[in-house]
Parts: structure tokens; C-alpha cells; sequence
């Protein structure tokens, strides 16, 4: 057989078997004096069993283990190895629907919940949970970055100590103040005070859940960071994360 007489057979193209061959997972056929590739019955049957195995969504190198020489896995080993990957993706797939269906209905009319509760992490949601209501633009910021800490793994150790931090409504008066400084210079008399009620508004607790130094930083992100702020704003916020590092290499 050709190589498109034994592609219709076993339903592949000739450019999957051609990668096949690429691959070493299919031993190149014996060759007529035409340089066409002579198929047998023997590779019909081979190219059935990887076309079944890779259906079951085993990766090409799995088949390879699974049709190898003795040395090879069982095929048993291989399909239960499958069938528990997959009830892992199951899993995970069941949990993000059920945080998506928590945000739809946090966004339906009538519903009173804030939308974007309905994808925190519950650690972070019972967190934030804690705060009082601010309609503060800084506070706000405040929150995005914890849910940037989130993600990247970081924030997890730092929720329980921040409870009676995010509670206490001395903190929304000092957002306030951070809000007031819109508009102001970088050289503004409020910037020194302000920076210092705010770390000192951080509990010691806090300071020893944060690693020495504060952790590794990707480059320019700090420069990002401050970009979002305005000129006396992000002089503040150097400044307190000025104060972190020194205190976290304490």
C-alpha cells in the first residue's frame, strides 16, 4: 500500500503519518524501486492503535511507552495515569463554574453584592469582607494590589495579620488623605507625614510575615506601580515602600 491508500484506511492524513515517521513513533516502511513507501497490513494495524490512543488524548510520547518493546508501560498503567489527569481537569473546571456562576449572580440587577467578590479567593473575600464601605480611590488601588499579591502566591501569610488593619476605620481616614494630595506637587509639605502615619499604621505582625527584604520585586514593577499614582501620591507610596524594605531587612 501507499501512503494514501493506508491513510484512508485508518483514517489519517498522510501528513500525520508523514510526522509519525518524523517522530520515530512509526518505523519507515520498506521502500519500492520508485522511492514510493510500501505499507503493510502490520502498519495499518500500528497507525489503528495510535490513532485509538490519541483519541483517548494520550500524548505521543505516552503511545510510544504504550506500544513500545517490553520495557515500554502497560497500557493499563497509561489509561489510569489518563484517567486521573483528567479527573483533576474535571475538578478544576467544576470550580471555576462555580466561581463564574457566583459572579453572574453578582452582577444580575437587584443582586447588592460587588461583582468582582464573586472571583476573589475566599482568603481574600473574607478578607476584604472586613472593610468598611469607602468609596476611596486609593483604597481601591490598595485592593487591586492584593489581588496582584494574591495571584503571584505572596498574599496568602499576610491575611491574618491584616485583619484589624483593613477593620479600622483610623486606615480610611489616611486613604482620605492620600486622596486629598490629587493634583498636589511632588515637593507637597503634607507627603513626610503622611508616609510616616501610614507605615506606621502597619502592625509589627505584618513587617515579620513580609520575607527579608521584601520579597523578590520584578523588575520595573515598582516603577509601574508608582506610575499609577499622581506626582505627591507616588511620593508616598515610595516612600512607604521605602519604609517596608528597610524594616523587612531589620
Amino acid at each position: 500500500m501507499r501512503i494514501g491508500e493506508i491513510a484512508v484506511i485508518v483514517g489519517l492524513t498522510t501528513r500525520a503519518i508523514r510526522h509519525y515517521h518524523h517522530v520515530g513513533l512509526l518505523p519507515e516502511p520498506e521502500r519500492l524501486p520508485n522511492g514510493y513507501r510500501a505499507y503493510t497490513v502490520r502498519d495499518a494495524v500500528l497507525l489503528a492503535r495510535v490513532r485509538r490512543l490519541t483519541e483517548l488524548g494520550l500524548s505521543l510520547d505516552e503511545v510510544r511507552d504504550v506500544l513500545g518493546d517490553d520495557a515500554g508501560r502497560d497500557l493499563a498503567d497509561v489509561l489510569e495515569e489518563l484517567d486521573a489527569d483528567l479527573a483533576r481537569q474535571e475538578a478544576e473546571i467544576r470550580a471555576r463554574r462555580e466561581r463564574l456562576a457566583a459572579l453572574l449572580a453578582a452582577t444580575q440587577p437587584g443582586s447588592g453584592e460587588d461583582a468582582l467578590g464573586g472571583v476573589l479567593p475566599p482568603g481574600l473575600a473574607a478578607l476584604l469582607a472586613k472593610a468598611p464601605e469607602a468609596g476611596s480611590p486609593a483604597a481601591r488601588k490598595d485592593r487591586e494590589h492584593l489581588e496582584l499579591l494574591d495571584a503571584t502566591g505572596g498574599g496568602e501569610a499576610l491575611y491574618a495579620t491584616l485583619g484589624p488593619l483593613v477593620a479600622d476605620p483610623a486606615v480610611l481616614a489616611l486613604y482620605e488623605r492620600l486622596d486629598a494630595l490629587h493634583g498636589a506637587a511632588a515637593d507637597d509639605p503634607r507627603i513626610p507625614r503622611l508616609a510616616e502615619d501610614l507605615v506606621a499604621a502597619v502592625p509589627d505582625e505584618v513587617f515579620a510575615a513580609i520575607p527579608a527584604g521584601g520579597g523578590p520585586v520584578a523588575p520595573g514593577f515598582k516603577e509601574a506601580l508608582l506610575a499609577e499614582y499622581e506626582p505627591a501620591q507616588a511620593e508616598v507610596v515610595r516612600r512607604v515602600m521605602e519604609a517596608f524594605m528597610e524594616r523587612g531587612r531589620g
